[in-house]
């Protein structure tokens, strides 16, 4: 049976010693981490300690920012941020710009206000995966216990209302099971089908991690059915290529369809 248990902590400040905190904050609760807990951790907490906060007074502006602060109704220090934080804008709706940022889709090139001193915001992690490996193995030390790591950030759907919880990063077991070739109820082998193994108990632990004054940066998992590895994941077991992608894939067809037809003078 899989068990889930929120951890409240102080607030993370800038230069926080996370594994110190996390490590003190368990036990305080009562608990001790056992053989193969997974411990989820949303990544404000993580960008947090690590030092990734901006104060957006700090922030030069470009004109560019200035056109997408001025056409998507953000302000201009943000639209700035935005676009140092990502691989590629794909347009946005007012407050929004949708980006591309480590290879994943997502809003404003996932930097948070939310859980932010006033006048700051916080960029996502550097190296995630790296700092997933890292923040595992001193746990690991001190526990004397094989773990799994996740940090996760809160996503939206396509045309769903809400945020369900995505895994920026995990070490310590794989993230994603292959279901292909596997017979379903009535023997059809299944073609496509791959399961989110860890965006799954990100979404989970979402339910405790919360998104406004909860306190709650961490959540412990116990009873996880996944497939423990010493092996090292790569960021790229958690994506997919453009073309494979369902939503992607249309997206461009979309857009390459409406893209206005190139006129050329007549010699």
């Amino acid at each position: 049976m899989m068990e889930l248990f929120g951890i409240r902590t102080p607030i993370i400040r800038q230069g926080d010693n996370l594994v110190e905190i996390l490590s003190s904050a368990i036990t305080q609760h009562g608990l001790a981490l056992k053989h193969r807990d997974i411990l989820v951790l949303a990544e404000t907490a993580v960008a947090t300690a690590q030092g990734r906060i901006r104060r957006l007074s700090d922030v030069t502006v470009s004109s560019h920012a200035k056109r997408l602060s001025k056409k998507y109704q953000l302000e201009p220090e943000l639209a700035q941020l935005v676009i140092d934080e990502s691989e590629e804008i794909l347009g946005g709706v007012p407050h929004v710009l949708l980006t591309i940022t480590s290879g994943i889709l997502c809003a404003n090139a996932g930097i948070d206000r939310s859980n932010a001193p006033p006048g700051y915001v916080v960029l996502l992690p550097e190296h995630p995966a790296k700092e997933a490996w890292r923040i595992k193995d001193h746990l690991e030390s001190l526990a004397n216990q094989e773990l799994g790591i996740i940090i996760a950030d809160s996503r939206t759907q396509p045309l769903r209302l809400g945020t369900v919880g995505l895994a920026v990063a995990v070490a310590g077991f794989e993230p994603v099971k292959d279901l292909r070739g596997q017979p379903d109820l009535y023997g059809r082998l299944l073609r496509i089908t791959r399961s989110a193994v860890a965006d799954n108990l990100a979404s989970a632990a979402q339910v405790l991690l919360g998104e406004a004054n909860e306190q709650t940066p961490a959540v412990l998992i116990r009873g996880a059915p996944v497939h423990f590895t010493r092996e090292r994941i790569s960021p790229s077991a958690l994506t997919i290529p453009r073309h494979e992608c369902l939503y992607f894939a249309i997206f461009e067809e979309w857009h390459h369809k409406h893209q206005p037809e190139q006129r050329t003078e007549p010699e």
